[in-house]
């Protein structure tokens, strides 16, 4: 299930077979996040979940080692540390839908009473990223994620939306555009609705340039109110493969009360 127009040349990725690969946990392991090896990963329908200590790596030796012998998880060539990183791709993959996509009552509701809140694109992009792994136990946002990450901003493949009341960041997300496909790692939220606001707002610029999808990577309830439904890894991978870039997402102030509209 390669995709020959999006995988580079000598890309590790290049013999990874996601029809066979497992539906749950990690699809691979290896330890290069490099700004290409992300975007490669990416663009090929999965994402780094990167082991923050020595005893996390020992850990996924144990858990999944018998999987890698047996060749169902694939083990990266040339990694020093080959189980400092996992790499997932969940089958199905929850996705919005950005065309027709609707935000919950409730959030509307709320939105009318925000006459100060404001949406932009790209403002602030690594202090975005920081917060979303502030006070978190597990920091797989890494140092070496965060500096890879803010690569790939600078190089426009990586964006982050940021959600204010006043000149107060409240809010906020980030992930990687691969064409009309956005994967949606993480967001934050500071005061009650940002993050599903910055989710939103994300939803309707990208709409607006031709997007077709936002993938929100990890399946449960909170996807579910975002506005995702669980599609097949396949068709995942098939929309990436016929994905193509579109102009660029408007990163202009807008009113976030536009949302309820």
């Amino acid at each position: 299930m390669t995709n020959p127009a999006l995988t580079r040349p000598g890309s590790p990725w290049e013999s990874l077979d996601l029809a066979a690969a497992p539906a749950d946990g990690p699809v691979a392991f290896g330890d290069d996040l490099s700004p290409q090896n992300l975007l490669d990963a990416y663009r090929q329908g999965l994402y780094p979940f990167p082991a923050d200590t020595v005893e996390h790596q020992l850990l996924n030796e144990m858990t999944y080692g018998s999987q890698v012998e047996a060749g169902h998880v694939k083990l990266l060539a040339g990694s020093a540390e080959p189980y400092a990183v996992a790499w997932c791709s969940p089958d199905p993959r929850p996705l919005i839908l950005v065309e027709g996509a609707r935000i919950q009552r409730s959030l509307r509701q709320q939105l009318r009473n925000r006459t100060n809140w404001t949406t932009t694109v790209d403002t602030c992009f690594e202090r975005v990223v920081r917060q979303c792994r502030a006070d978190r136990p597990q920091r797989w946002l890494t140092d070496e994620l965060l500096a890879s990450l803010c690569r790939l901003h600078e190089r426009g493949h990586a964006h982050s939306v940021e959600v204010w009341d006043g000149d107060e960041l409240i809010g906020g997300t980030f992930g990687i555009r691969t064409g009309t496909v956005f994967s949606a790692d993480s967001q934050f939220t500071l005061r009650s609705g940002a993050a599903k606001v910055a989710v939103a707002d994300l939803t309707r610029r990208f709409a607006g340039v031709g997007g077709v999808a936002i993938d929100v990577q990890h399946d449960g309830d909170h996807a579910r109110l975002l506005g995702a439904r669980p599609v097949p890894r396949a068709r995942y991978v098939t929309m990436l493969r016929v994905s193509a870039e579109g102009p660029s997402i408007p990163t202009g102030p807008l009113p976030a009360r536009r949302l309820a509209e």
